[in-house]
């Protein structure tokens, strides 16, 4: 199975840092939240790697270079201007081949083992959900009987972590350019298509300095 990081967000929230440092490469800990993921995508078995890339994206490129350091071969997929997560990903399609691919927002640290994932889905996306954070108290999606809903009334939400597995028969009848991944999903749900499960461990969405430093703090923690 190869893996996708998206990392063609530009930060905004987390300026000045990311006027001049591309997003996954601000550091946490001392080390670039994207080698956080690129370690544990090579520690769960993961090999080929595609990341996509819009704002300062040459500066990813000639951090990480080919992947080899890493043990990983990595890709890229450049946009120049940003496509939004459907987008990416749609664009990207062609790196990744014909079976389900892992997907990683670049922009989130966590100790989740991607191991887990590295299996056959049972339909067109498999997402992992995390308890609902301080900022996000309302959640994105139910998750019932091990399949992901949305808008279940009296159900119990969660959020959406930013790691999933999607195939690429989700994207069919999209075209290039730039478009949200939620409306598909939500498609994909309302036909039954969407499983999930509830994340173990620590996740951060590391959108503010706040965040940065909730996941420094788990981040000396576990060392």
């Amino acid at each position: 199975m190869k893996a996708m990081i998206l990392a063609a967000g530009k930060g905004e929230r987390m300026r000045p840092l990311t006027l001049t440092t591309p997003k996954p490469l601000v550091r946490a800990a001392g080390v670039p939240l994207i080698e956080y993921h690129l370690r544990a995508l090579a520690a769960a078995g993961f090999t080929e790697i595609v990341i996509n890339h819009a704002w300062l994206g040459q500066q990813i490129e000639d951090h990480l270079g080919d992947g080899s350091r890493f043990g990983l071969s990595i890709r890229y997929s450049p946009e120049g201007e940003p496509l939004e997560t459907g987008g990416g990903i749609f664009r990207a399609l062609p790196l990744l081949g014909d079976d389900a691919f892992l997907v990683v927002n670049g922009d989130i640290w966590t100790d989740y083992d991607f191991s887990v994932l590295h299996q056959p889905i049972n339909g067109l996306a498999h997402l992992v959900l995390a308890d609902n954070p301080a900022h996000h108290p309302n959640g994105d999606f139910s998750l019932i009987d091990g399949k992901v809903q949305d808008g279940e009334p009296d159900a119990a939400t969660l959020t959406y972590s930013g790691i999933a597995v999607l195939h690429p028969q989700l994207f069919d009848g999209c075209s290039d350019g730039a478009f949200k991944l939620a409306p598909l999903l939500r498609n994909a749900m309302a036909n039954g298509e969407v499983t999930g499960e509830r994340l173990k461990g620590h996740w951060v969405d590391v959108g503010t300095h706040e965040r940065l430093a909730e996941a420094e703090a788990l981040i000396e923690a576990s060392r």
